[in-house]
Formats: C-alpha cells, sequence, structure tokens
C-alpha cells in the first residue's frame, strides 16, 4: 500500500487536470479504509444546474471516469434530486447521510472546491461502513488540499491571461487526449486504460469518436475598434465576448481564446443542426448585447466536424475558412464549413498553414 506522501508524489506528478479526480479517488480508497469514492461535478446548460459523476472508484477496483464533453446533459440528475450533495455545496461543509441507523454505514459528503463558483463546484463522497474517525478526515481534508493547489496551478497555465479562457495549448492537449485517443468504452472508460501511456500521434488516427466539432469565432471590424476606441476598450469587448461565449455555450464545452480577437469552441454534439443552431444563439447574443462606449459589435463564426486525420491546425483552418466566407459575406453570421464545401463553395482540400491565425 502506497503512502501518504507516494500519493501526494503522484497527484502533483500530473500536467493533466483531466486525471486529477482519478488519481484523488484512488488515494483515497487506498488510504482510508471505505469502501467507494465519487466525485461529482457541476454542469449547466441554458442556466439549468446538473450534477455530473466525473470519477468513482471502488474497494475492489471497478471505476469509471466519465469524459465531460461527450454527457447527455438531460441524463444527469438536477441538483435538487440529490439533496444530500446539495445540503454539502451550500454549507460547504461536511454532510452525512447514515442510511442504515446512526453507527451503520453511512456516504460522508464534502466539497471539492474551497470557493464555490458557477464553473468550479463540486463534491467528493467518500461510502463507508462507519462513521470517518477525525484521523480519516484529516487525511481526506490534507490530499483535497492537495488537489485543489494543483487544479488551480494547472487551470492557470491553460488560462489565456486576458479572458480566462483556456488558452491554444489546452487546446492542443485536450484535441489529442480527449478527441483522437481511443475510448475503450464509450462514455466510461476502465481506469487502467486512462492511467496508461499516451500514444503517439500516429497511432491515434483512425480512432477518433464521432461528432466532435471545433468552430471559430472572429470579432467583426475589431482593428477599427481599436483604432477609435483605444486599446483599453478594445481588450473590455473582448472580456464582454469571453462572457456572452460562457454564457451561450454548456459549461462542458470547450471555449478558448486564440488570440487577438479569435476564440475558438470544442464540443460533442451529435447533429450539424444543434451545433449551427448553438452558433446561432451566440450570434444573436453578441448583436443584441449593448457594449458600453462601443455599442452594437458582432462576430462571424465557422465549424467543422473534427476527422479521424484531423490536427488541431488543419481543423482550425477548415473552420476559419468558414469565418473568412462570413466575413466576406456581409458578416454576423454562421457558416458550418461542410456544409459550404457540400454546395461547392469550395474544395474539400485543405493547404496546411494558408492562414496565419495566431
Amino acid at each position: 500500500m502506497a503512502t501518504l506522501t507516494e500519493h501526494i508524489i503522484k497527484l502533483t506528478d500530473h500536467r493533466d487536470r483531466e486525471l486529477l479526480e482519478l488519481t484523488l479517488s484512488k488515494a483515497l480508497i487506498d488510504l482510508l479504509r471505505i469502501d467507494r469514492v465519487v466525485i461529482a461535478r457541476v454542469v449547466s446548460e441554458e442556466g439549468v444546474k446538473r450534477w455530473l459523476e466525473v470519477a468513482s472508484l471502488d474497494v475492489r477496483g471497478g471505476g469509471k471516469v466519465v469524459d465531460p464533453l461527450r454527457v447527455d446533459f438531460q441524463t444527469l440528475s438536477e441538483l435538487a434530486d440529490e439533496r444530500y450533495r446539495l445540503r454539502c455545496l451550500t454549507s460547504r461543509g461536511l454532510a452525512e447521510h447514515a442510511w442504515a441507523g446512526e453507527e451503520g454505514p453511512r456516504i460522508s459528503y464534502l466539497p471539492l472546491f474551497s470557493d464555490s463558483s458557477n464553473d468550479e463546484e463540486g463534491v467528493i463522497e467518500i461510502h463507508s461502513g462507519s462513521t470517518l474517525s477525525v484521523g480519516q478526515l484529516q487525511v481526506i481534508d490534507d490530499m483535497v488540499h492537495v488537489f485543489r493547489n494543483m487544479y488551480n496551478l494547472l487551470a492557470y497555465s491553460d488560462r489565456d491571461a486576458l479572458t480566462g479562457l483556456l488558452n491554444r495549448k489546452s487546446l492542443d492537449d485536450t484535441f489529442y487526449s480527449a478527441v483522437l485517443e481511443e475510448m475503450d468504452h464509450g462514455l466510461e472508460v476502465q481506469t487502467t486504460a486512462l492511467e496508461s501511456n499516451v500514444l503517439p500521434v500516429a497511432e491515434r488516427r483512425h480512432r477518433v469518436p464521432p461528432n466532435y466539432w471545433l468552430g471559430t469565432v472572429s470579432v467583426d471590424d475589431f482593428g477599427l475598434i481599436g483604432d477609435k476606441s483605444g486599446h483599453l476598450i478594445a481588450e473590455e469587448v473582448l472580456l464582454l465576448v469571453a462572457r456572452i461565449m460562457n454564457n451561450t455555450f454548456r459549461t462542458y464545452d470547450r471555449i478558448y481564446r486564440l488570440g487577438g480577437e479569435q476564440f475558438a469552441v470544442l464540443m460533442h454534439c451529435p447533429d450539424e443542426g444543434l451545433v449551427l443552431a448553438a452558433f446561432e444563439r451566440f450570434r444573436v447574443n453578441m448583436e443584441k448585447f449593448n457594449f458600453p462606449q462601443v455599442g452594437r459589435v458582432t462576430a462571424c463564426s465557422g465549424f467543422t466536424r473534427v476527422t479521424a486525420d484531423d490536427s488541431p491546425s488543419t481543423t482550425l483552418e477548415r473552420a476559419e475558412r468558414a469565418v473568412d466566407y462570413a466575413q466576406r459575406n456581409g458578416r454576423n453570421r454562421v457558416y458550418s464549413h461542410d456544409d459550404l464545401v457540400r454546395k461547392g463553395f469550395f474544395g474539400d482540400t485543405i493547404k496546411v498553414g494558408a492562414v496565419d491565425l495566431f
């Protein structure tokens, strides 16, 4: 059995936030005499919040980790459906459900994050045969403290300094680890598969799960905004665009700032029409928003399906061609690159490197 120090080393050795919950779960199972650990995060869509169990592990070795990009939001439990989790979340303290008597088996709920926010809310469930001892609670507190520090550190390195959105480095990492890596069991993968080394890019080709989409967004006439209103106002516009994107797209969609006035969204969606509708909602939300000292600001968006032969650069370039088409045809528009190809507006052969995105 690994020691507390060894588990802290494992937790701090990560460079991938997606595996932190799994590593924390394994540490708690190994260090404590408990039956099961479940880590549930709060996700939202159009103002509705639900529980997503991102990781679970039991003492017999069974477990799962869920890719947030691939969940069916409507199948998730609403916050009120899990009242003990909700009690823990709102009180930011320990909650217990002793379901077989005060001295018997129970589920203990502890907050995953110390400061609650819209996109950083979660609960740890500890399933045990009896009340957790003071020593066990101290071990949990220590490990969760390390988890929070690592999560915040990795989140900082993955974020754009101005807007707080994910950066281009994070897009590359997510693209290969979440999109092109083979998933062994659909939405849920065995923990042993998640801990294996990431395959080289060449070996991950032709394994892409269906229905991943990448879209790019470009603020219309952004250069003119800077020239007319100044650098600080232009930065405020970018901050507000980021806020509108966060309020429009789902919390488990990945939103990035690529640089300048360019943004990107990576999502898992079963239908091209639903992706178009999401970007249309964003376009409308941009159009009707009153930007202080600037007034009306619009944006063009383009998106494309991720294919098995794609790299981040080739996929971004296709989406950017759709954005260019929108800008040449009136601005304040959304186009699917795949649809433009079907209609014969341009061919399906992309010259990599033709557009200097950054």
